[in-house]
């Protein structure tokens, strides 16, 4: 079976490929982030504490949806698993200003941290297995890239 049709027939693979997005074939990590942007859309209208429990609980359900993804796939940390950049992008647009523009640094940020990956994501992404680690590489680059975004929103937003 094609991994398009595994994705598309199970809804762990279809939550841990992005909708699909993670089935880019190439920077499948900047097409899962991309499609994360409608739904932060949708979560940007809340008020900030339930924007806080949604993603907490998308980080939570992450570890098991994407550990659960990679062990039906064989493969720890499958490069199409992107349910990990959706929560990350939604850390770093945490009370983020509104508008195009800062959802775009948000992408860009996020997108650095995630590929760059400093202290300690690279320790992370090589020494946590599981879901687990699957998911925290990504929240820690969140986190940075969270931090930088309201340092601008401070001084341009």
């Amino acid at each position: 079976m094609s991994l398009a049709k595994t994705v598309f027939k199970s809804p762990v693979h279809l939550l841990a490929f992005g909708f699909g997005s993670g089935l880019a074939p190439f920077a499948p990590g900047s097409f899962g982030t991309l499609a994360a942007i409608p739904f932060y859309w949708i979560l940007s209208l809340l008020p900030v504490w339930f924007y806080l429990a949604v993603v907490l609980v998308a980080a939570i359900a992450g570890i098991w949806i994407c550990g659960e993804s990679a062990k039906r796939l064989g493969i720890h940390d499958h490069s199409g698993i992107v349910w990990d950049e959706f929560v990350g992008f939604w850390i770093t647009m945490i009370a983020a200003p509104s508008g195009l523009i800062w959802i775009l640094v948000g992408f860009v940020l996020f997108r650095i941290f995630d590929i760059w990956k400093p202290w300690p994501i690279y320790i992370v992404d090589d020494k946590v297995h599981g879901g687990f680690g699957i998911m925290l590489d990504d929240v820690i680059a969140g986190a940075y890239a969270f931090m930088i975004m309201q340092v601008l929103a401070l001084f341009f937003g």
